[in-house]
C-alpha cells in the first residue's frame, strides 16, 4: 500500500491485522457474532427475560457495537428478541444513514420525538406485556419509567454483560492488538517530538495526530508535567493545560486509542533533555520492577491478592501509589481493580484470572508525600503460560 507522504508512521502490524485496519467498515465474522448471541441468549434464559434492550448514549454503551456493529454516538436503543430480527432506534435523524451502514442485520429506525417511546411501542408489538425485559448498558430513570406500563419488570443485566466480556475470543484479541498498536504509535511520536517549549496542549496534539490518520479515536490521553528537581505532581492529570515544558522536566502519560471499540492502554515516563535525577531513576526502576513482578504473578488461576503481594517491591523501596495498580480491560473497566498494599481502596474481588482475559498493569509509583511520581505499564493478555503484553512500545523511562 502506498502511504500518503504526510501520514505519520504506520502502526506495526502483521499483514492480516493491517488488512482489518484498512477495511472501509471492518466487521467480525458471522461465527463470532453467533458466539456472542448464543452467550447472550443463555444470560436471558437464566434471568428469565424475554427481550433485551441494548442502550447507549454519548459514545458510551459497548453492548450496542458488541452485538450489532453500530458505534454509539448519541442515544441509541436496540431491541433484541431471540428468533426475531433486531430493531434499533437512533437519535439524531442525520445519524440514521450511518447506523444503517453499520447495523446491517437490524431494522434501523429514527427514534422519533422520544426514542424510549418508540422502543416501548416495539416491545408492545413483540408481546412484552406481562414479561420481564433485560437491559445491557446505561438506562436512566425516565427511560425505565416509560416502560413501566409495557412490561412486568425491567432487569439490570449489566453485571452479566461484564462477565461475558471478561474472556476474549481470538477475533477480539486481534482487534485489541490493533488498538494497542495505535497507542504505541503515540508513544513513538512523543519520543520523537516531545521537547522543551511545548505545552501540555501540544502533547495532546502530537498524540492525536499520530493515530487519527489511521482511523483511531481517543479514549484518554492523560499527561503529568513537573520539574525533576522540584516536583509537585504524582499522577497524570485528566485535562491538559498551558503549562510549558522546560529542560529537566519529567512528563508521564497514560494513553488509550481505540480501533472501533477495541483499545489498548500504555503508560510511560519521559525525562526531558536531561538525565533523570536520582529520585526519578529510583521511581522508574521500582515501577518497572513492580510491573515485571505483577506480570510474572498474573497467570490463570491466580487471585488478585497474589498481584498485590507481587507489588510489595513498591513499599519495600519506601514508595506508594496513587492510581489503581491493576484493572481488567477490554470492553469496560473490569475487575480485578486493585491498589497496592499502601493504597487499598476496596477489598480485592473474589475471582481468579482466566486465560484470554486482558488486564492493564500500571504501577504509578509515588513518593509518600505525593510530590513526585512516575507511570509505567500496559495492557497484557493472560495466556496459559502467563501474561504477555499486547503492546510493543519501548519499556522503561524514555529520554528525549
Amino acid at each position: 500500500m502506498n502511504e500518503l507522504s504526510h501520514k505519520p508512521p504506520a502502526p506495526r502490524l502483521e499483514p492480516r491485522l493491517r488488512e482489518i485496519l484498512d477495511a472501509e467498515f471492518p466487521r467480525f465474522s458471522d461465527a463470532e457474532m453467533r458466539r456472542r448471541r448464543e452467550a447472550v441468549h443463555q444470560v436471558m434464559e437464566q434471568a428469565d427475560v424475554s427481550h433485551l434492550l441494548l442502550c447507549g448514549a454519548g459514545f458510551r454503551g459497548s453492548a450496542v457495537p458488541w452485538l450489532t456493529h453500530r458505534s454509539v454516538t448519541t442515544e441509541v436503543v436496540a431491541v433484541l428478541t431471540p428468533g426475531e430480527k433486531d430493531a434499533m432506534f437512533v437519535q439524531y435523524f442525520n445519524h440514521l444513514p450511518m447506523a444503517k451502514r453499520q447495523a446491517v442485520d437490524a431494522d434501523v429506525h429514527w427514534g422519533g420525538a422520544s426514542t424510549i417511546a418508540s422502543v416501548a411501542d416495539e416491545l408492545k408489538r413483540r408481546g412484552a406485556a406481562g414479561k420481564r425485559v433485560g437491559v445491557f448498558g446505561p438506562m436512566g430513570f425516565s427511560q425505565r419509567d416509560a416502560l413501566a406500563g409495557v412490561c412486568a419488570d425491567v432487569v439490570n443485566l449489566n453485571g452479566a454483560y461484564a462477565r461475558l466480556r471478561l474472556v476474549k475470543s481470538d477475533e477480539e484479541l486481534d482487534w485489541f492488538r490493533i488498538g494497542a498498536s495505535l497507542c504505541d504509535v503515540a508513544i513513538d511520536a512523543l519520543s520523537v517530538q516531545l521537547r522543551s517549549g511545548l505545552d501540555e496542549h501540544d502533547l495532546a496534539d502530537i498524540v492525536e495526530r499520530s493515530y487519527t490518520p489511521w482511523g483511531a479515536r481517543t479514549v484518554i490521553h492523560f499527561f503529568g508535567v513537573t520539574s525533576m528537581r522540584n516536583p509537585n505532581l504524582e499522577v497524570p492529570a485528566q485535562f491538559t493545560s498551558t503549562r510549558k515544558i522546560d529542560p529537566g522536566d519529567v512528563v508521564f502519560t497514560e494513553i488509550s486509542a481505540t480501533f472501533g471499540e477495541y483499545s489498548g492502554q500504555v503508560l510511560r515516563t519521559y525525562a526531558v533533555e536531561e538525565d533523570p535525577t536520582p529520585l526519578y531513576k529510583d521511581l522508574t526502576d521500582v515501577a518497572q520492577a513492580a510491573y515485571e513482578a505483577i506480570k510474572a504473578a498474573a497467570r490463570p488461576g491466580a487471585r488478585p491478592e497474589a498481584l498485590i503481594e507481587a507489588s510489595s517491591v513498591i513499599e519495600d523501596a519506601g514508595f506508594t501509589t496513587c492510581d489503581d495498580l491493576v484493572h481488567g480491560y477490554g470492553g469496560g473497566y473490569f475487575q480485578p481493580i486493585i491498589g497496592s498494599k499502601s493504597r487499598q481502596n476496596e477489598p480485592p474481588p473474589d475471582m481468579v484470572l482466566q486465560e484470554n482475559m486482558l488486564m492493564v498493569i500500571q504501577p504509578n509509583v509515588t513518593t509518600l508525600d505525593g510530590k513526585a511520581g512516575v507511570q509505567t505499564g500496559e495492557c497484557v493478555r493472560i495466556t496459559a503460560d502467563g501474561a504477555v503484553s499486547i503492546h510493543d512500545a519501548p519499556p522503561g523511562l524514555i529520554q528525549v
